[in-house]
């Protein structure tokens, strides 16, 4: 071989060789381009791979045998949920969950690196990820590898959550895992709502901030699902403070993005933020943040697996179509759509309804007499705003409204300087009507319902307890047919997704009704984890009262849609 044939090889850039292990192969490629990801997954990677240059001299070091144990682990839990949880020849019990890639990382990562002791590296794990994106059972996964698979004598591991209830979420799916694999099924067994490793003295239960049993604990691992949902750190703090006297706890935090306010999740965000930016130094925390970056478009189809990593696995590419083409109608769903589809952190409260969007509705109402009508009421102070909403649903769909509102007489030109609009005007032109004295007379608004039921055919009048209860005791005497409607999300949002559609497609004709357009206008809405949404008079810097009896109104009509029986009628 001449001196010419070996220049060129001299020459040749070395690459160096590819990994083995399906952890730093994940952050090769996150670096390299080949997985889109955002800003804060890269760094995630880039720590990775300079940990692995750097990290011996602060006594860190990455066990790759150890890393591939935890990945491989999960194929012995099954599926039992869709299409993969359906038997088949090949997997009668369901098909293993096998880990993507993204996964591999977050479970390779928290039990592959290792301190000086020999004793792992992280003890705090915050993974943020869109909804959908298999957060549950990965919590669950990882529950149970805590409990059962680690190595450690009279494991306690709890999923945690503000309600037992939320927290058994988590469990149930490890329950349904566990009880799908025979050789799991004999070891692992479930007594109430624990499942228990006799052999080991270990178990795997949930703990709610509600449960009985949080004092006394002694925490090997806990796994918190839905951190944005926790109103006080209480639990979280309990769970952490009582590993003290484990050589490797592991606190797994995965979450949605919250709200931007003062929180638990904000808090813990914002730790997580400065130890993934280097900007603080905790060689105990994972931090994994799926979510855009500043200036991506959420509706750019490029940019969505850097929130959804598991984009056409468990995230369904034309479900999330319909939800941005939804969300660039409606400025409620817009910020659901960012929140948990984008897991972008929205505003403490959210502008639910354009202002053109509503003014497109201003018809007339057409209300016949006799025409069957729907109420609903929101007294909400005896010194402050009532407002009655009757709702009538025409054979072509159009809903018509019919608004009341009353307000103490006393102090109306210091409540209109206050509110900075005009309610002297609004009383004058005969939309609001003042009762004489410092606070409502009720019996205004019993009068009025009186002559209104002489007028149409009132089947049913949805309240609100607060403040209703001598009122709504005295309208049963006369003869209506009253329902309580709960405030919560649960109870509102059934309604409030009618009020939404009928606006969006303009089948309302509210006649331009300058105090309830001003409510439209000022409607927040507040959004449960299930993405499930209603007007918040918390979150709504202005009034709203007219919006919440309108949405009583329609969640009234919405569940007798299909009832073929005449109700009661209102006289």
């Amino acid at each position: 071989m001449t001196v010419s044939t070996l220049a060129p090889r001299a020459r040749r850039k070395m690459q160096p060789p590819a990994p083995t292990d399906p952890v730093t192969r994940y952050a090769m490629d996150v670096i390299a381009g080949k997985v889109v990801a955002g800003a804060y997954v890269h760094k995630a990677a880039a720590r990775h791979l300079s940990d692995l240059a750097t990290g011996s001299a602060r006594g860190l070091r990455f066990d790759a045998e150890a890393s591939q144990r935890a990945i491989d682990f999960f194929p012995l839990l099954r599926h039992y949920k869709g299409d993969l949880g359906r038997p088949s020849r090949e997997h009668p019990t369901g098909h293993p969950i096998v880990l993507e890639p993204w996964q591999q990382f977050i479970v390779g990562s928290a039990f592959g690196w290792m301190r000086e002791d020999g004793s792992r590296r992280f003890r705090q794990v915050y993974v943020e990820v869109a909804k959908k994106s298999g957060k549950t059972l990965l919590a669950a996964g990882l529950g149970v590898l805590l409990a059962f698979f680690d190595g450690e004598p009279g494991a306690e591991v709890y999923s945690g959550a503000t309600k037992r209830d939320q927290a058994k979420l988590s469990w149930n799916d490890a329950n349904m895992m566990v009880s799908k694999n025979p050789g799991l099924r004999k070891r692992i067994k479930r007594y109430a709502l624990s499942l228990t490793d006799e052999a080991t003295a270990s178990f795997f239960k949930p703990l709610g901030k509600d449960s009985d049993t949080d004092q006394g604990i002694n925490v090997h691992g806990a796994i918190i699902d839905e951190l944005h949902v926790h109103a006080d750190r209480d639990l979280i703090d309990n769970l952490e403070t009582a590993t003290s006297s484990r050589r490797q706890p592991m606190i797994v935090k995965i979450t949605t993005a919250g709200v931007k306010r003062e929180s638990v999740w904000a808090e813990e965000r914002a730790d997580a933020l400065s130890v993934v930016e280097g900007r603080a130094t905790d060689d105990s925390m994972l931090v994994l943040i799926y979510t855009l970056d500043e200036g991506d478009d959420p509706f750019d189809e490029a940019v969505w697996p850097k929130a959804n990593p598991n984009l056409g696995v468990s995230v369904n590419v034309g479900t999330l179509r319909e939800q941005a083409a939804a969300a660039q109608r409606s400025p409620g769903k817009l910020a659901a759509f960012l929140r948990f589809r984008m897991n972008v952190p929205t505003s403490v409260s959210t502008r639910a309804l354009a202002i053109d969007e509503w003014d497109a509705n201003d018809g007339e109402p057409d209300i016949p007499r006799g025409a069957t009508v729907y109420a609903g009421l929101d007294l909400a102070s005896v010194q402050d705003l009532s407002a009655l909403v009757l709702v009538h649903r025409d054979d072509d769909g159009i809903h018509h409204v019919l608004c009341r509102f009353w307000c103490p007489e006393d102090g109306i030109q210091q409540r209109s300087r206050n509110d900075g609009v005009p309610y002297t005007d609004w009383v004058r032109d005969g939309y609001l009507i003042a009762t004489p004295g410092a606070t409502t007379n009720y019996a205004f608004i019993r009068e009025e319902l009186h002559r209104l039921a002489d007028e149409y055919d009132i089947r049913e009048l949805g309240y609100d307890r607060w403040n209703a209860t001598a009122l709504v005791v005295d309208m049963e005497q006369d003869g209506a047919t009253c329902v309580a409607i709960s405030q919560t999300t649960s109870g509102m949002a059934p309604g409030w997704r009618e009020v939404e559609k009928i606006v969006l497609e303009h089948r309302f004709r509210h006649g331009g009704h300058p105090l309830l357009r001003w409510m439209a206008g000022n409607v927040e809405v507040e959004t449960d984890a299930a993405g499930n949404q209603k007007p918040s008079k918390a979150h709504s810097a202005e009034r709203i009262d007219g919006m919440i009896a309108l949405t009583m109104a329609e969640a009234r009509w919405m569940t007798h849609i299909f009832d073929a029986v005449p109700l009661v009628a209102f006289r």
